[in-house]
């Protein structure tokens, strides 16, 4: 969608310019007039910085975050609930937004509004920013009539996802600071420490313990191809950066997420309450279930996951009850079972759910601020071994030279 530049005067005849992007001229001179501005000069920006803004959303540059969204959906909430036309609701977040590609989703979508589409399908025609969870809880809304509530339950799922993936990263972050740390110690010393040390074993005429042979033997290669490991380190990281970003690639580092040792656990118990919060909101909004269970699997944000939810809905379309299709994956845990189970016999599906979403996030939180004692001994013996065996390789030589020196 092109982009044009304008200069218009407020009610107060005040000055005002800015970039708006519409389908054309006078989609653009609709807009600013329906925002109460006068327009005096629109005229659309060059082809080539269009391109280029498009590039870089393509890439994943600047794209909304959940932060975003959760302000985006706490202010249309508002606005829907104080009776503010959907169209005036968007206009009014399209120039306050602080994200650029949201302004710009959002123009997007009011122009589909004022072609004569639903809201649910204009959403659903940007879904790079508006998932397809987002879009069928919203269709919901218009359909009952409750499009506030539809935004309320968004605004309240984004809300308690960000705090699970907030204590995620969490969980990660402290012990991929200490290993970076001691990759990078450990680099610095085979490069520049221990050659020295070479030098000054080499000007005595003795024989050097096999452990500091081995560790002179592995610095002098790191001293003579650092470029080499610098540039074969950086080309696997991009090389693994985009295995990841194709499906199958997702699909394995998801699926090894679940299975590493202390964080897995925390990964799959984050990964079934986002599952069990995100189902419970969609079908308490009235989502039929072989829907909900199709669009929380493309909101789980884990293919191994969601490839096991939409293997349940096939079972679920060849007649298995609900619990009888999540029995048949590995990853339902007994809990979640025995909670649909109470929910199906009783009716309270959404309820059982939202239960098991409350205590998997207590666990979680729980894990993850006890994470750091659980993780502290196993990386200090790591830190230790690697001290250790450099110090021996170091300090081996020298209670050989201060015995020759004594003879």
């Amino acid at each position: 969608m092109p982009t044009f530049r304008y200069r218009a005067r407020d009610a107060q005849g005040r000055p005002v310019s800015g970039s708006l992007e519409g389908l054309s001229g006078d989609a653009v001179a609709r807009q600013l007039g329906s925002a109460g501005l006068v327009p005096l000069d629109i005229i659309e920006a060059a082809p080539a910085r269009a391109g280029g803004v498009e590039l870089l959303e393509r890439l994943g540059f600047g794209r909304p975050g959940r932060v975003d969204m959760i302000l985006f959906t706490r202010q249309m909430y508002a606005l829907a609930r104080a009776g503010v036309p959907i169209t005036q609701a968007l206009r009014r977040l399209s120039t306050t937004s602080r994200n650029a590609q949201l302004a710009r989703t959002l123009v997007g979508v009011m122009e589909e509004l004022e072609a004569g589409r639903d809201m649910a399908t204009a959403l659903s025609r940007h879904p790079r920013t508006f998932g397809p969870l987002f879009a069928a809880i919203v269709r919901v809304g218009e359909e009952s009539g409750r499009i506030d509530e539809a935004f309320l339950r968004l605004n309240q799922h984004l809300e308690r996802e960000q705090k699970v993936v907030e204590q995620v990263k969490t969980a990660v972050r402290y012990p991929i600071i200490v290993l970076a740390f001691v990759a990078v110690a450990v680099f610095v010393v085979m490069t520049f420490v221990i050659p020295e040390f070479a030098k000054l074993y080499g000007s005595f005429d003795v024989q050097l313990p096999l452990p500091t042979r081995i560790i002179i033997g592995t610095s002098n290669f790191f001293a003579a191809w650092w470029w080499l490991i610098a540039g074969a380190v950086v080309a696997c990281a991009a090389w693994l950066r985009r295995y990841v970003q194709t499906e199958a690639g997702r699909l394995r580092w998801h699926g090894l997420l679940l299975r590493l040792p202390i964080i897995g656990g925390i990964v799959l118990r984050a990964t079934l309450a986002r599952f069990a919060r995100a189902f419970a909101m969609a079908t308490r909004s009235g989502v039929p279930v072989l829907q909900a269970i199709t669009v929380v699997a493309l909101a789980v944000e884990n293919d191994a996951l969601a490839r096991q939810l939409l293997g349940m809905r096939g079972a679920i379309e060849r007649g298995e009850g609900l619990t009888r299709a999540a029995a048949l994956q590995p990853c339902f845990t007994p809990l979640v079972l025995q909670m649909l189970g109470v929910g199906e016999e009783t009716g309270r599906i959404d309820e059982m759910l939202v239960e098991v979403a409350d205590f998997y996030e207590r666990e979680v939180d729980y894990d993850v601020r006890n994470l750091n004692d659980l993780l502290q001994p196993l990386l200090t013996v790591m830190v230790a071994g690697v001290v250790f065996i450099l110090a021996l390789g170091v300090l081996l030589p020298m209670w050989d030279l201060v015995q020759l020196a004594r003879q």
